[in-house]
């Protein structure tokens, strides 16, 4: 993969940062994933991992009665966290850190719930399905969001796209597999919907570049970033049935 220039970041910085979230999902299906969460306490420790600027945080912060500690290792994403946080009276409730996912230095199978939109991947779905374990109390749910192939033979276009970021994504039988092979029990699994890209991702990522073009007329590299960004959203308008998310609900053993 060739290089990426400083000037692509900070553009791209410019952009995601602006967003109600950094990846596809919405309030409604992550409703679905919790309702198949059976015997969860009233009110359960929650831990959001990978939470970006933390619009999924907010969602469980509204679908749940419990704490919530959320963190990620991108300083900016969670001080945006915190300040929603605090707007929001949720201060009591919700506790952004900075963090990393592979050593987040969390207490051992303290957490009744362990919920990840996306994220995963970062470090590897096995290994970070293994630090997902630990956090986990005997008896508590894992609920994340994983991207997958819809087919065996993607356009070589689509797949250079994600052979950027995921390159080992599999298909859904990959994803439940490494499940399984981290010692979870397999409750349920659902894809995203269409909509859960758009409504708060693709759409305002498509205002946000057109706003920004404006403060960068007659900047040749930064308008050329900016079409660059926009190939995403549009790539999923034309062969979005290729690949998508899943969300899965998995529980970790009462007693093992």
């Amino acid at each position: 993969m060739a290089e990426i220039s400083p000037r692509f970041w900070s553009i791209f910085t410019e952009v995601y940062e602006a967003l109600p979230r950094q990846g596809p999902g919405n309030r409604a299906s992550a409703a679905a994933a919790l309702e198949r969460c059976s015997g969860l306490p009233a009110a359960p420790l929650v831990v959001d991992i990978g939470c970006g600027s933390g619009g999924q945080t907010l969602y469980l912060a509204s679908l749940t009665a419990g704490r919530i500690v959320a963190f990620d290792l991108h300083a900016p994403g969670v001080a945006r966290l915190q300040s929603a946080v605090t707007a929001a009276g949720l201060g009591r409730r919700v506790h952004p850190l900075i963090a990393s996912m592979a050593g987040p230095g969390l207490r051992a199978e303290s957490f009744d719930l362990v919920w990840s939109e996306g994220a995963l991947y970062q470090i590897g779905l096995d290994r970070a399905l293994r630090v997902c374990r630990e956090m986990l109390r005997p008896g508590g749910w894992l609920v994340f969001t994983d991207a997958v192939w819809r087919t065996d033979t993607p356009l070589p276009e689509v797949k250079a796209m994600f052979d950027d970021d995921y390159p080992a994504m599999g298909r859904v039988p990959d994803v439940l597999a490494a499940v399984e092979r981290a010692g979870f029990i397999l409750a349920g699994h659902f894809t995203l919907p269409d909509e859960a890209w758009w409504e708060d991702f693709y759409t305002p990522m498509e205002q946000r570049i057109e706003a920004l073009r404006p403060q960068y007329a007659g900047d040749a590299e930064a308008l050329a970033i900016l079409d660059q960004l926009a190939g995403e959203p549009e790539m999923h308008r034309r062969h979005g049935s290729q690949y998508a998310y899943e969300f899965v609900i998995a529980r970790r053993p009462a007693a093992d």
